[in-house]
């Protein structure tokens, strides 16, 4: 098949879950064409079944704000007319899918017929699509695509509730490689810049929080937690990522006094390299539609502490992979979080239960699925070209 990819190519979860899914396709013998305003992070290298489009954003004297929609329909055009695409896959619904559906009107008044899938990956439903004012485009949007798809059962629920939805919509979970992880945990390279001593020189237990330090991800949560647990247990913080919230967190541990204990690194390429040496995640936030960041931390054998909300319980299962509580109940999370630190048996049977539950999203396990919708919707444009 040849399938163009359309994502943001930022750190988000979003973008990186279509970058994953696109390099998963290309090594299954398909062709994949990565459509979006710059080269997606997690891109880092080509081969024979993958390329890249660039929608190039213009500046002009006329426009306060750039049409970005206009421009990636204008090049979807131009990539299915001259690629000869089966299929568009487009990630997150702002303004992708819309962008989509004017882009196969386009092509059909030149003949072309042209299928999007739309994937549905949380803030685009759950924060900016309750907007009033972005609903009418989203809900049509949704309804246009020949296919919708969501990362979480929670995830299709708030659809269906905040949108007049009529069309059916596909639970795919987001993904890992499991032997990609592995090899992580085994790598040589990363001996010399990734050791639990360089964090801990004492031996203390490393907790871990990975986001973009948006308000959502409750921050000052983490800190409480962290700071309960460090009144019994001997503890680092590791804060990797950056944001809007990052100065004024880093501002609370120094009046708190912990700044010493705690480690802002920044935005990591590889944030995945780190979870090596961490003993507990903490994911707090006020929703997650997913929770990739705590999947990721599963894969690693790091049991996570995280909240109850969005489609976190269906990721982090409570009581076996960590433990999950009510938004902004930090007392119970700081004692579920001390629950696991406080036994070394307890600490490594919650790293072998998590592990265990991170292959159940293995890439192998999914991919399939991905690949049996794009064939449904193929085939069913076929059909409606030869009617």
């Amino acid at each position: 098949m040849k399938i163009g990819i359309v994502c943001y190519p930022t750190f988000g979860g979003s973008g990186v879950v279509a970058t994953e899914l696109g390099i998963a396709l290309a090594k299954e013998g398909h062709k994949v064409h990565f459509i979006s305003y710059s080269q997606p992070v997690r891109l880092d290298f080509f081969s024979e079944n993958i390329f890249y489009h660039e929608v190039i954003v213009s500046s002009y004297p006329l426009f306060d704000y750039q049409p970005y929609e206009i421009l990636l329909a204008s090049k979807l055009v131009d990539v299915v007319k001259h690629e000869k695409l089966d299929l568009l896959h487009v990630h997150y619904a702002i303004p992708h899918a819309s962008a989509a559906y004017l882009a196969k009107q386009i092509l059909k008044s030149h003949g072309i017929s042209i299928p999007f899938i739309t994937t549905l990956h949380g803030t685009d439903i759950t924060l900016v699509g309750k907007d009033a004012s972005f609903e009418p485009v989203i809900s049509f949007s949704i309804n246009e695509s020949d296919a919708v798809t969501a990362v979480s059962q929670s995830l299709k629920d708030d659809t269906y509730k905040f949108f007049d939805i009529k069309k059916e919509i596909h639970v795919i979970p987001n993904f890992i490689s499991i032997s990609d992880f592995e090899q992580l945990k085994n790598k040589e390279e990363y001996n010399g810049i990734c050791q639990k001593k360089m964090y801990s020189p004492s031996g203390e237990k490393i907790l871990m929080h990975i986001s973009n330090f948006r308000k959502v991800k409750r921050l000052d949560d983490v800190i409480g937690i962290f700071e309960n647990v460090r009144k019994q247990i001997p503890s680092k913080l590791l804060l990797i990522g950056d944001g809007p919230e990052r100065n004024r967190i880093e501002q609370l541990c120094r009046e708190k006094n912990i700044y010493h204990d705690v480690k802002f690194l920044g935005k990591i390429t590889t944030p995945e390299m780190l979870l090596r040496v961490a003993d507990l995640f903490l994911l707090p936030s006020e929703t997650e539609s997913f929770g990739l960041a705590a999947l990721e931390a599963m894969a690693m054998n790091v049991p996570v502490i995280s909240t109850n909300t969005g489609g976190l319980p269906e990721v982090n299962i409570n009581g076996v992979s960590g433990f999950t509580s009510n938004v902004g109940d930090v007392e119970d999370m700081s004692q579920n979080a001390l629950k696991i630190l406080s036994d070394p048996l307890i600490l490594q049977k919650f790293r072998r239960q998590a592990f265990e539950v991170a292959q159940q999203f293995d890439l192998p396990k999914i991919l399939p699925l991905y690949e049996d919708l794009y064939k449904e919707v193929i085939e069913k444009n076929k059909v409606s070209i030869k009617v």
